[in-house]
């Protein structure tokens, strides 16, 4: 689904950010990176989606569309339609949950679909029963739809970051990228989203790739994790296989 091919990314001041990255993530993951601060976690997931741009090396994202008929994108190359087809295949959170907190928690998962509904109506915010249907079953997913009609700004935390994820799942993504989503919550509440996690990722066959700093929750809801350090991958398996020794390998001797 996704292959890095001596992928290289050099910062205008010199630093070398991502240095020769070979990947290869399969339809279907979840995958959890880790690593210290300044690793290059953040950069090599926002290659994905052309946010970062790469400076040599070659990203190749295949898709299969409705019909099962593949479409190819070569991240790197790719501009304009094709660009704006690959990101609206792509679901992308952040830890800032980027709600719109005067809005009902319906409002804000509708925004997923404007990218799909004609010019006027998303002038008006006026949503098809179809767009509403999907919006209402994403929040089911998540336990949430009793709060639809309630003002985000009254929701926590924690289920603010779930109602970004149902937005992101009404974009009907093929891939979730998702950057430090659970670092400003509560140790239960970060349980609780990365279950969400697991449940999307299982449930709708999306595959789902996440930056994340605790070490326990990677092992326990990834199926397989990439440690990043200093730009370059030292450590890619099954979570099971992350023992001390490769822990030590990815954060150092003081870990």
């Amino acid at each position: 689904m996704i292959k890095f091919d001596n992928v290289n990314k050099v910062w205008p001041n010199g630093k070398h950010a991502l240095k020769n990255i070979n990947l290869e993530i399969e339809d279907g993951e979840f995958v959890a990176i880790i690593g210290l601060s300044g690793a290059g976690k953040t950069t090599l997931l926002k290659t994905i989606n052309q946010i970062n741009t790469i400076t040599s090396g070659e990203i190749i994202i295949d898709f299969y569309n409705k019909y099962e008929k593949k479409e190819e994108f070569n991240v790197h190359k790719i501009k304009g339609k094709k660009l704006i087809r690959l990101r609206q295949k792509i679901g992308l959170m952040s830890q800032e949950y980027n709600n719109i907190e005067k809005l009902s928690v319906l409002k804000n998962v509708l925004n997923a679909r404007i990218s799909r509904i004609n010019f006027w109506r998303s002038l008006t915010g006026i949503f098809s029963r179809y767009d509403k249907e999907i919006a209402l079953k994403s929040l089911e997913k998540l336990n949430l739809l009793e709060y639809a009609y309630a003002r985000v700004e009254n929701l926590s935390g924690g289920q603010q970051q779930r109602i970004a994820l149902a937005r992101t799942i009404s974009q009907h993504p093929a891939l979730i990228i998702a950057d430090e989503p659970v670092s400003a919550l509560d140790p239960i509440l970060a349980n609780q989203v990365m279950n969400d996690f697991a449940l999307i990722n299982k449930t709708d066959k999306i595959t789902v790739i996440i930056n994340i700093h605790h070490v326990e929750l990677a092992k326990k809801y990834a199926t397989r994790i990439i440690g990043v350090k200093d730009g370059e991958i030292v450590f890619n398996g099954p979570s099971k296989d992350l023992n001390e020794e490769k822990l030590k390998l990815i954060y150092g001797e003081n870990y």
